[in-house]
């Protein structure tokens, strides 16, 4: 019952912590004391190493770690045609804010010369397992927007984005699949503030029509995921926030459920599941029988405690009440460092949970 194509029964999200020569290369590259070569260098190196690491325990896919990222989001959308990211706002997490980042539409939305191209190419020159490529949904460059952030030389509202925005990544879809890429992933946090009546509340605050915002993101993620080709596999990672080990959503997944689970066309879904802040499982109700896979994010990337084997396996049993066994997968529940400050643990230690859930996906799913 293992998979031979992704999501793969013991999968991951995305990003690893940043090394020490990754950390000291930046530092360096942002004072004027590096080039944009040397530091290229650099994470070219880093990248091949970790590369390797997740090889080495057994993952069948590879990531580059986002290594040559900051943020998970601001970095490709700042990529696309007509899109700038400025000094702005920070985003609030419980008890820590991050960097004052904001995006600014200044023009027609479109994607042409993205160096995201380049980062994929590289990895997949460099693994013999499937490489992944993570970029951040649609639907979160929408939700993020601030009233004045779109020029209105550019577009009429917010709202106006739309269609320009599910053409940009249909043609994002294209260049990563003419690059070799057949495991595409969007990031997507705006399912999550979609649960949320605190996130909710401060989504109406900002002038979004929340009460529509489920219909406008299926069907704009729908109209991107026209241009997947029918053997690239497209997921969909579904976060509560992930800055410093701190979180920003809490709520069950019932509000979304159906809109994300049955009417978005993706070929799968990682769910964090790694507190009660997420609710049950009853949620995954919706799944539609068939292909469609959910990834379980049972064990925390937001510590380096490790969970008892016997405390997961339990986990996915419960699941198996709404979801059959050969429709579920394990991961983390989000990557280790969403941006480069990175999470609250030791770089030993989140091997040691990819490690775990390699070896459980084994008992659970067989060798």
């Amino acid at each position: 019952m293992q998979r031979t194509t992704p999501p793969f029964r013991a999968d991951h999200v995305g990003s690893f912590l940043r090394t020490a020569p990754i950390k000291d290369a930046r530092a360096k590259h942002e004072k004027g004391e590096m080039t944009d070569a040397q530091l290229k260098a650099v994470e070219d190196a880093e990248i091949v190493k970790v590369i390797k690491q997740q090889e080495e325990i057994g993952l069948q896919l590879a990531t580059d770690g986002e290594f040559r990222r900051s943020w998970w989001h601001y970095d490709f959308f700042g990529g696309l045609d007509g899109v700038e990211i400025i000094a702005g706002k920070g985003i609030q997490f419980q008890g820590v804010l991050t960097k004052a980042r904001s995006i600014h539409v200044t023009g027609k939305i479109d994607f042409s010369n993205h160096p995201m191209i380049e980062h994929f190419k590289f990895l997949k020159a460099n693994t013999k397992v499937t490489p992944k490529m993570t970029i951040p949904s649609p639907g979160v460059m929408h939700f993020r927007l601030e009233p004045d952030a779109v020029e209105k030389s550019a577009y009429a509202s917010r709202d106006a984005i739309f269609d320009d925005l599910a053409i940009a990544y249909q043609k994002a879809v294209k260049t990563f699949y003419d690059a070799g890429c057949r495991y595409l992933q969007f990031d997507d946090t705006a399912w999550a503030y979609l649960c949320s009546q605190e996130e909710l509340k401060k989504a109406r605050d900002r002038g979004l029509d929340v009460d529509h915002l489920q219909d406008s993101y299926t069907k704009m993620i729908n109209k991107a995921l026209e241009a997947k080709p029918a053997d690239m596999v497209i997921t969909t990672h579904v976060c509560r926030g992930n800055f410093r080990s701190t979180f920003i959503s809490s709520g069950g997944y019932e509000p979304v459920a159906e809109s994300m689970l049955a009417k978005c066309n993706y070929d799968g879904y990682f769910l964090e599941y790694d507190t009660d802040r997420a609710g049950g499982f009853e949620p995954l109700r919706f799944l539609p029988k068939g292909k469609k896979q959910v990834v379980l994010g049972l064990v925390t990337s937001k510590s380096g405690t490790l969970e008892p084997t016997e405390d997961i396996k339990k986990r996915i049993k419960e699941a198996e009440k709404f979801v059959a066994l050969d429709q579920l997968c394990l991961s983390p529940q989000c990557g280790f460092a969403s941006t480069e400050e990175g999470n609250v643990l030791a770089y030993d230690e989140q091997w040691a949970k990819l490690k775990a859930i390699v070896e459980i996906s084994k008992v659970v799913w067989g060798r």
